[in-house]
């Protein structure tokens, strides 16, 4: 198959008119050629922070503490998490995943709750199962961290750490390491006090550091350590928003959307906010919510050139929203929305 417009080619997103040929769900070539298509075709986003378990409570606890809300064992999410048959939050796992899919994700990393039985229950979601058959399976690909003791490693991706404060994950660091999986974990989030164990831990990546000082993003430039920023998530829970340029100045960032009980999972709406709220520049942004992410995952994809994977978003450029732009990476980040999706090729 191809696929015919201006393409936004490579790592730097080069406008380019032509086709992109898939074979095998891979790139195997790019083509600049003269198209009569007005489409923008663009790398599938990676979301690289999902609790999507949560879609079953979208917009609950209004008000409430960062701690009050997603804390565990007993903050709001955690409560509805425990309170809704398996059938429910499958299904609202199904649509939320849907959605996703439909405004461009290609490949997402979740912080899986509930042990085995939690990462069963999304890998239930992705395949159209125990709830979500009406739904369907989704195309959308998936690295998922699970939580618990280090047992879960056995069915999931790798682990993924609610933060340092909540007790002691050296056993399931080192659990992660044997098997060779990812270890991540959640740090600098509310304050700074859980940043440094977090990073004593050598974790692959580290989640949101919203409060990271200068010795921190030191020791995580000395490190190599990728994070991932999720800024809408942040002012939500009012615990401030990260500084996106000094973390991008020392190390590799990608962008998530964190809890869907919080935030609607659209890579859309998150570049806009962190274009606008940090000062970098757009294919920067564009790279923290594609390639960026696939690095941080070890996926083939968020990019496109030969031998990455073939997974695609199509923007209608001739939409009211898009007809006229003149920088197509910049309308990308801080204007093109769902309205604007021709299609997704994954």
């Amino acid at each position: 198959m191809h696929v015919e417009g201006t393409i936004l080619r490579g790592r730097q997103f080069t406008p380019v008119e032509g086709r992109v040929v898939i074979a095998d769900g891979e790139i195997v070539a790019i083509e600049e050629v003269e198209t009569e298509s007005d489409d923008v075709i663009v790398p599938a986003f990676v979301n690289a922070h999902t609790h999507i378990g949560d879609s079953i409570a979208k917009e609950a606890g209004g008000g409430l503490s960062l701690d009050e809300l997603v804390a565990p064992p007993d903050g709001l999410k955690h409560r509805l998490l425990r309170s809704a048959s398996r059938e429910e939050t499958v299904e609202a796992m199904a649509r939320s995943l849907r959605f996703m899919e439909s405004t461009g994700t290609g490949a997402f990393l979740e912080f899986r709750e509930g042990g085995r039985e939690g990462v069963a229950a999304l890998r239930d979601a992705l395949a159209g199962r125990g709830g979500a058959e009406s739904i369907g399976a989704r195309d959308v690909e998936s690295v998922i961290l699970g939580r618990g003791g280090s047992e879960v490693l056995e069915v999931a991706d790798g682990y993924g750490a609610s933060g340092a404060r909540d007790g002691d994950f050296d056993e399931a660091r080192n659990a992660a390491r044997k098997a060779g999986k990812p270890f991540a974990i959640h740090a600098g989030e509310r304050d700074d006090l859980d940043v440094n164990p977090a990073i004593d831990l050598d974790p692959d990546f580290l989640v949101h550091m919203v409060h990271a000082g200068e010795l921190h993003l030191d020791r995580i430039e000395d490190r190599n350590t990728p994070v991932v920023v999720c800024p809408r998530s942040n002012l939500v829970t009012n615990v401030g928003v990260p500084p996106i340029r000094e973390l991008a100045e020392r190390t590799t960032v990608a962008l998530g959307t964190d809890n869907v009980m919080l935030n609607s999972p659209s890579m859309f709406r998150e570049m806009e906010f962190a274009a606008k709220l940090a000062d970098v520049p757009a294919a920067a942004v564009l790279r923290m919510a594609t390639v960026n992410g696939a690095e941080i995952a070890g996926l083939d994809c968020g990019v496109i050139e030969e031998g990455a994977d073939g997974k695609l978003l199509v923007l209608d450029g001739d939409s009211d929203n898009l007809a006229g732009v003149q920088d197509l990476v910049r309308a990308v980040v801080r204007r093109a929305g769902h309205g604007d999706v021709e299609r997704v090729v994954l």
